[in-house]
């Protein structure tokens, strides 16, 4: 067994209580051995880490995005979600290559480990290289190819759902258990009925989830209601959908009936507050998902709409926009907040992660303390909620591998990754008609 010892820091623990503790890690399978008072963990470990001044915290967990999407930030900006994704992403996506996807997941790669989240979800294309990224940057991610129907011939629709389905079944459980996968239709109103029930029923055959849109604008749920009868989540359990595994991003437009269901399921909903926000597309009711026992975790979305990776933003508009949506000061507070990013994204996503105790995986960051906004110490806590930003990681840990080290990413090349990044926006931009 080689071993890594964090130590000399506060530990935030599963009940957020905060203690002086060390945390021992057993590298070779990647999971938390101990956690442990000062001096009671012998100090002969193969690795140290020093989290002096700091507070050990669980990895953030970024439970929707669309990686390669960093290339397109700031791309296009302040409109609403139909005319943004008909008028402007759409076109360019229709020119991405395998070349670009790698690289706009490999800035991704480099955000997101700068800041102190440790795995993600990813629906996108390309995913083989997106599968490659994760693989090389050390990160845990569940992926799949989103697929769509409207638009499409038939055959190429059918043929974009089977690309879905032979990645889910090729590349689960690879890059030492930390890649999984998921069959991933776009969303209940861009795949018809027909492949959306051949996609589920192939994704239980595989033994994989679903994840899926839902209910992200009132124009995802209208057209469902008129044509069907019924309301999206109620279609959604139709087609099989619901089950345990399956997650649903967004969730903005559910009512109670809907809110019950997902309670009644196995499935989870996540948040994705700063994307809905910036393209209005609504405040999802989580006080009201959280009440009802619902699993929520929490995404960014992608870096076009949002526009960064920094999962501590997405913390404080969690909370921020929960409040506001319920008109309640009271409602998702820092903690509820906190553990969507943690535990509640690692319910979504299938992981032993998002808590900080012995068996789970190792997967953590230090925040530094040692910051004119993180002072006071009042309640730290609260500063992960509404103070702290992902520049004050200092460790950043995934299956107990460093993956950064004092500010210092220590598996990808990141000024070589922010150059190349650069450079392909521009080109994939020249090539837009």
């Amino acid at each position: 067994m080689t071993t890594l010892h964090v130590t000399n820091g506060r530990v935030l623990h599963p009940d957020h209580s905060i203690s002086a503790s060390d945390v021992l890690i057993d590298q070779s399978t990647g999971t938390i051995e101990r956690v442990a008072a000062p001096g009671e963990i012998d100090a002969t470990a193969e690795e140290t880490l020093d989290a002096a001044g700091g507070l050990v915290v669980p990895g953030l967990l970024n439970a929707h995005g669309h990686a390669a999407m960093t290339l397109l930030r700031g791309y296009a900006d302040d409109k609403a979600l139909d005319a943004w994704l008909q008028e402007d992403i759409w076109p360019v996506e229709a020119e991405l290559t395998a070349e670009d996807i790698r690289i706009g997941t490999e800035l991704a790669a480099v955000e997101m480990i700068r800041t102190g989240t440790v795995g993600f979800a990813d629906m996108y294309f390309e995913e083989p290289h997106v599968a490659g990224v994760v693989e090389a940057s050390g990160l845990r991610a569940l992926l799949g190819h989103g697929f769509v129907s409207v638009g499409k011939e038939d055959e190429d629709a059918r043929e974009d759902m089977q690309t879905s389905v032979n990645f889910a079944e090729q590349y689960d459980g690879l890059a030492g258990g930390r890649i999984s996968t998921a069959v991933m239709p776009h969303s209940l109103t861009t795949v018809n009925e027909e492949l959306l029930r051949e996609a589920v029923e192939r994704a239980r055959d595989a033994d994989v989830p679903v994840h899926i849109h839902a209910n992200e604008t009132v124009d995802e749920v209208e057209p469902i209601v008129d044509d069907r009868g019924v309301r999206p989540l109620a279609y959604a359990e139709e087609v099989g959908l619901l089950e345990d595994g399956d997650f649903l991003a967004h969730c903005v437009h559910v009512d109670g009936s809907e809110i019950d269901r997902l309670a009644d399921s196995e499935a989870a909903a996540v948040h994705c507050p700063a994307s809905n926000a910036k393209l209005a597309s609504g405040i999802a009711p989580v006080a009201e998902l959280l009440e009802a026992g619902v699993a929520v975790g929490l995404g960014t979305d992608g870096a076009a709409s949002n526009n960064d990776l920094d999962m501590f933003d997405e913390i404080r508009d969690a909370a921020m926009l929960g409040k506001l949506g319920a008109d309640d000061a009271a409602a998702v507070p820092a903690s509820a907040a906190v553990r969507m990013a943690t535990e509640g994204s690692a319910a979504a996503l299938g992981f032993d992660s998002g808590r900080i105790e012995a068996g789970a995986n190792a997967d953590l960051a230090v925040v530094d303390l040692d910051a004119a906004h993180l002072t006071p110490a009042h309640d730290l806590v609260s500063h992960l909620a509404y103070a702290a930003t992902g520049q004050d990681v200092r460790h950043t840990v995934c299956d107990g591998q460093v993956l950064m080290e004092e500010g210092e990413i220590e598996t990808l090349d990141a000024a070589a990754i922010r150059e190349r990044a650069e450079e392909q926006a521009a080109d994939l931009v020249s090539r837009v008609a």
